[in-house]
């Protein structure tokens, strides 16, 4: 009798394979991001011990340097997870609804917009809570967007990558010199606001992170809601329609979403750049070209980058700190280069 033969379990699919290894990826990137969060409680100008981290965390009890940890740099690290969260999603949505590896809150005038009407709030109206003045920073938002389309398609029917950019570029300068003239007009209305035009993240209160921790709910849950649809909308209009796609409701989700994101993270850190335009391009060698994932592992990669960006800000020139918007706008100025000399050696 000839012996039984061997059965052997079929390979996995490649599809099986490559959903497991970001799977993977994406929970050894929340186990960085959850180092990197206790970096941040523990680095600064003054460096606490892990174990005084710890008891500031739970079981807080106002000894020693505890109150560093507790006063000061919780909030901070939640604000930096929160307003990381919101720029990395608005980014990436713009990128994907746009069909434009070159977009950026920051770069289009989008918080720029948010910022001028933040501003403006409280030099002429005297809004000073973030409570009054976070609606006026969706309203700049909203309106910055609008001007920058209406700009880009100028003269044309359809609007290129490269006239968005360029148009941009353009009302985000206008922007901001109209929001600098505001503030040196009103110097008093904006004493204790420096720090919030160069993005940085301390000296929030807690109840910053809580105001506008709703809205960017509210958007991550619109991502959500949108990211089904958005593989079929990178690849056109017509063909997004052809696979059965909604293409007026993807784009008008998406615009509330990048509204909602882009003005709650302006109001509470200021104008943070550059963090939009960087993730979707870190995190696709690992994801690929699927936009589900994309915004799955930039949820968590926002908020570290903008955590590092933080930490780094705080001990380069020590005792003093160098705001996280400076710092990310170091490392994305040379990023955006690249990609602008990658998309014209592409073209040619």
């Amino acid at each position: 009798m000839s012996a039984p033969a061997t059965k052997y379990a079929a390979p996995p699919a490649p599809h099986v394979r490559a959903r497991h290894r970001r799977s993977a990826g994406l929970l050894a990137a929340t186990g960085l991001l959850l180092l990197i969060c206790v970096a941040s409680l523990a680095i600064g100008t003054q460096t606490v011990s892990l174990p005084t981290v710890w008891h500031a965390v739970v079981d807080y009890r106002d000894i020693g340097d505890q109150w560093i940890v507790h006063d000061l740099r919780i909030p901070r690290t939640v604000l930096a997870l929160l307003v990381g969260l919101a720029l990395a999603l608005s980014g990436t949505l713009i990128q994907a609804v746009g069909r434009n590896p070159l977009a950026d809150t920051e770069i289009l005038g989008i918080n720029s917009g948010a910022a001028l009407f933040v501003v403006a709030a409280i030099a002429f109206l005297g809004l000073h809570g973030i409570w009054t003045y976070i609606w006026f920073a969706f309203a700049g938002a909203l309106v910055a967007m609008a001007v920058v389309y209406l700009v880009g398609m100028t003269g044309r029917a359809t609007v290129t990558p490269v006239r968005m950019l360029l148009a941009g570029v353009a009302v985000g300068a206008v922007l901001d010199g109209v929001g600098f003239t505001i503030r040196l007009r009103n110097p008093r209305a904006f004493d204790n606001m420096r720090f919030w035009d160069a993005g940085a993240l301390d000296g929030r209160p807690l109840e910053v992170a809580a105001a506008i921790a709703p809205f960017i709910a509210v958007g991550a849950v619109l991502c959500v809601i949108v990211s089904r649809s958005l593989n079929a909308t990178a690849l056109g209009d017509d063909l997004a329609r052809t696979l059965g796609g909604s293409v007026a409701r993807t784009q008008a989700l998406s615009l509330v979403a990048v509204t909602l994101l882009a003005g709650a993270a302006t109001a509470g850190a200021g104008p943070i750049g550059f963090v939009g335009l960087l993730i979707p391009h870190a995190v696709r060698p690992f994801t690929g070209p699927d936009w589900r994932w994309i915004l799955g592992y930039s949820c968590v990669a926002g908020p570290a980058l903008l955590l590092a960006a933080d930490i780094v800000g705080r001990v380069v020139i020590r005792p003093a700190e160098l705001p996280a918007g400076i710092v990310t706008a170091f490392l994305g100025a040379p990023m955006l280069i690249w990609l602008i000399r990658k998309q014209g050696a592409d073209r040619s």
